[in-house]
C-alpha cells in the first residue's frame, strides 16, 4: 500500500492515539477492485490501550463512485460507517467474535503494529447498498430508453412493459 494505515501497538502510550487518513481510488486499486472508479473517504481512528487489549474506533465518511446498476453511468454512493474493534494478544477462541459490543480481533504475541487497511476496505464496501442506482429519474435517459419503452419509468412486477419479453409469462399460473 502506498500509504500506511497502521497503528503502532508497542509504542502505544496511555491515553488516546488519533490518526486520520484520506482514502482515494488508489487504495481500492491496491485491493484490485475495479468497480470503484473514484473514492473520496476520510478515515478517523482513535486507539487506546486498556490493560491487555487495545480498543480502536474507526469512523469512515465520504463517497465512492461506482457504476449505476441501471444505466451504468457513475453514481456517488455516500459512505458513513464505523468499526469498533478490540484487539487482544495471543490465540483466541474461534467461537467468541465480540466483546463489550466490539468486534474482537486476536493479534499474535509480539506483533508490533496493526494494519487497518482490510478493515477500512471491508467496512466502506459493506456500507454501500446492494443495489447501487441513481435516485429515481436521475439515470441517463439514453440508457433508460433501451431498458423500458418509457424513459422515465422502469418495469415493475405489477406492470411490465409490452416490450419486455417476459411480459407474456405474466399470469401464466394465475387461476
Amino acid at each position: 500500500m502506498g500509504e500506511s494505515y497502521k497503528i503502532p501497538l508497542n509504542d502505544l502510550k496511555s491515553g488516546v492515539l488519533t490518526r486520520s487518513w484520506d482514502v482515494s481510488k488508489e487504495f481500492f486499486e491496491e485491493f484490485e477492485n475495479e468497480e470503484v472508479s473514484s473514492a473520496d473517504l476520510r478515515v478517523e481512528v482513535k486507539a487506546q490501550k486498556t490493560g491487555a487489549s487495545v480498543v480502536i474506533d474507526v469512523d469512515i465518511e465520504g463517497g465512492l463512485t461506482v457504476p449505476c446498476d441501471r444505466c451504468l453511468e457513475d453514481v456517488v454512493m455516500p459512505i458513513d460507517t464505523a468499526a469498533c474493534l478490540k484487539l487482544r494478544f495471543g490465540e483466541g477462541s474461534a467461537d467468541v467474535d465480540e466483546e463489550d459490543g466490539r468486534e474482537l480481533v486476536w493479534i499474535p504475541e509480539g506483533e508490533s503494529e496493526f494494519d487497518l487497511s482490510q478493515t477500512i476496505y471491508d467496512y466502506a464496501l459493506l456500507d454501500m447498498p446492494i443495489r447501487k442506482c441513481h435516485e429515481d429519474g436521475q439515470c441517463n435517459p439514453d440508457a433508460m430508453k433501451h431498458i423500458t419503452d418509457d424513459p422515465g419509468r422502469e418495469d415493475t412486477p405489477e406492470k411490465p412493459s409490452e416490450t419486455n419479453p417476459f411480459a407474456a409469462l405474466k399470469g401464466l399460473f394465475d387461476e
